[in-house]
């Protein structure tokens, strides 16, 4: 008995323009890539080899939900070249504020720089008690670390960081989060 393993490619195209692949059952959506392949090529195009510094930045940091300073508004301000300090307010359950010294790196000549640095946090948790039949908030300290890559874009006020910021809790529970990765865009100004 012989077994034949083999794929099939077909490409169509529907009346409104898309551009499909398949490859057996499965389809892909060739207009979402060639846009994702046009926006990035933009990207790089329009940036040149270097990008502007900025000193302070304000915008909105998207995380996961596991951290204490998860999903946060953001405001780095950069005391020297390389060297800056971020707060972070974080809203909901838990509310949470953070603070975080970074240190800037250049990476060659790509415009990216890469940081690292730490601080601490303090974070209030509602939690409901079932001897007292009630909710309560119970605060929350710990420290926090960072590492990550930020980018200026050139030509508009914007940037943009990829980071992981892994957080130990020290008071009411002892609990370590190393899965805290998170993007920040923010809105920037002054040189």
């Amino acid at each position: 008995m012989r077994m034949r393993i083999g794929f099939t490619f077909a490409f169509y195209l529907k009346f409104d323009g898309t551009i499909f692949v398949t490859r057996g059952d499965k389809s892909i959506n060739m207009k979402r890539i060639f846009f994702t392949c046009f926006l990035l090529a933009a990207l790089f195009i329009v940036n040149n080899a270097s990008a502007q510094d900025y000193k302070t930045g304000l915008g909105v940091r998207l995380s996961s939900s596991g951290a204490m300073v998860n999903n946060s508004i953001s405001i780095k301000h950069f005391l020297n070249e390389t060297a800056a300090v971020e707060g972070l307010f974080s809203f909901g359950d838990p509310l949470a504020f953070g603070a975080l010294y970074e240190i800037h790196k250049p990476i060659s000549a790509t415009g990216i720089k890469w940081y690292y640095g730490g601080g601490g946090y303090l974070a209030f948790i509602k939690t409901y008690d079932p001897n007292k039949q009630k909710n309560e908030t119970n605060a929350n300290f710990g420290a926090q670390g960072v590492i990550g890559l930020d980018y200026k874009f050139v030509n508009i006020p914007l940037n943009i960081s990829l980071d992981w910021k892994p957080e130990l809790n020290i008071v009411t529970d002892i609990n370590f989060e190393p899965s805290a990765i998170g993007f920040t865009a923010r809105f920037t100004f002054g040189k």
